[in-house]
């Protein structure tokens, strides 16, 4: 069987391991990317020397993908915690400590937020049992519409848009309730009264348990050995230009003819590639709009005074340019212990041109004066690197879960072609691995289905 694995990011690396797992030295696998590196959306770089990742940095560490990933690989050794300080949120115009016992900042009562908004919204978070709820069970809407009407259109602004721009690039306005907060989705279908009883009744009991990992040298260690122990034929620099049917397989444009294809590409590279072949699931991979973000990471002097936090995270309306700083020398033990500071900051929300609008050096000079204005601080770089990410995050829009729906059952005829990618089922890196290893096993499951038959064509050929 020769299999081909479209994408080269973390889903089309975890996917090409997992057959190489699954299915023996002697599999013909092949990786292509359109790329001269492998890794996509995650890529580390040098600060000062030093390993720095310039895209994502950390996982849900509560998750059990990454760390037992990483085990597998003989990386364990590479899992590091952060050191539990806190963030803040800017928001007008001075910092607040972020709150506590909230879901992605939506509040479980006016006591969590009772510092971060004023006592007009407090009170009518307070007063949001009382008022009756209407939700429609299986229904969706956007983040936005629902949390702005219980809870005041400010909670929207300083509590929640800080969180979904970290883990979307995205607001409250373009991201729905059904595909990104599931379980309250769950808790509102169940009939809760109110949505402070909906978080509530979700929120896991408080837990000294960290929250996110990371790898001590960066992303790419884990990059390097999922390319090493796939050992798959690498193709890059290649563009694929289409997907055919062909007798006995699938023919990927320019590479070559394959038994079995797994598509790890971006939701519009994926709807182009399943045009022809399955419409339906085409139409729904182009519904899904991405989002562009760019990062500044910035080397300081060790003495720069930085609060004793692990970033600063802004609100919406504020007037920086910047939508995050994660203060990785605070957050961090292992760039703690360097000599010079790493700050990372972090531009892009969907719908926002800044990213797009500003140079390379205004984007310097933005993260520059924006960290000087929050933390108050004197910023002189030792060192700086910028790196941009167009189209990097999928926007899980209202329908989200129907769209991903609707590109499966497009696929349903086809046990020899399967997707993954951040666009479908989660935007981190354990839910790539998660939807990678499903992608691996289904096409394996198919490639144990073919071998008594060898030879011959198969049901879908």
């Amino acid at each position: 069987m020769r299999i081909a694995v479209v994408g080269g990011g973390i889903s089309g690396l975890v996917t090409v391991y997992r057959l190489r797992q699954a299915l023996g030295a002697s599999a013909d696998l092949t990786l292509i990317e359109g790329r001269a590196r492998l890794g996509g959306v995650l890529r580390t770089g040098s600060v000062g020397g030093e390993p720095v990742d310039l895209g994502a940095e950390a996982f849900v560490g509560r998750r059990p993908e990454v760390p037992a990933l990483l085990r597998e690989l003989g990386l364990a050794d590479q899992l590091v915690h952060p050191v539990g300080l806190r963030p803040l949120v800017w928001a007008g115009g001075r910092p607040h400590p972020l709150p506590q016992r909230t879901l992605m900042g939506i509040p479980s009562g006016p006591e969590t937020v009772a510092e971060l908004l004023d006592p007009e919204t407090v009170a009518r978070i307070a007063g949001e049992p009382t008022r009756p709820l209407t939700w429609r069970p299986g229904g969706d809407t956007d983040v936005y519409s629902l949390v702005a009407d219980r809870f005041g259109a400010q909670t929207v602004a300083r509590s929640v848009d800080p969180l979904l721009g970290g883990v979307y690039a995205g607001t409250a306005r373009s991201i729905g309730i059904r595909a990104a907060l599931p379980a309250l989705a769950a808790a509102l279908d169940r009939g809760a009264t109110s949505l402070t009883a909906a978080v509530s009744a979700i929120l896991p009991p408080p837990s000294d348990a960290p929250v996110f990992g990371a790898l001590r040298d960066g992303y790419e260690a884990l990059i390097r050995a999922l390319a090493e122990q796939a050992a798959a034929v690498t193709v890059r620099d290649t563009g694929v230009d289409a997907l055919r049917r062909v007798p006995g397989g699938w023919r990927v444009d320019p590479v070559g003819e394959f038994d079995a294809v797994v598509l790890a590409t971006p939701a519009p590279v994926t709807a182009r590639l399943l045009a022809e072949v399955a419409p339906a699931a085409a139409r729904a991979a182009a519904g899904i709009e991405l989002s562009s973000s760019a990062l500044v990471v910035l080397e300081l002097p060790k003495d720069t005074a930085l609060p004793q936090n692990s970033g600063v995270l802004v609100a919406t309306g504020e007037p920086l340019r910047a939508k995050a700083f994660t203060l990785s020398s605070r957050k961090w033990p292992h760039l703690a212990a360097r000599d010079t500071a790493v700050v990372r900051v972090s531009f892009g929300r969907f719908g926002d041109n800044t990213t797009t609008a500003l140079s390379d050096t205004d984007l310097l000079a933005a993260a520059t004066a924006d960290l000087a204005t929050v933390t108050g601080a004197t910023i002189t770089p030792l060192s700086a690197m910028v790196q941009r990410w167009p189209g990097g995050l999928a926007q899980y829009a209202p329908g989200h879960t129907e769209r991903v729906a609707d590109i499966e059952a497009g696929l349903a005829g086809f046990d020899d072609l399967a997707v993954t990618g951040a666009y479908l089922n989660g935007v981190g890196v354990p839910a790539c691995v998660a939807s990678a290893t499903a992608a691996a096993h289904r096409i394996a499951a198919a490639c144990a289905e073919a071998r008594p038959s060898a030879g011959a064509p198969g049901p879908n050929h």
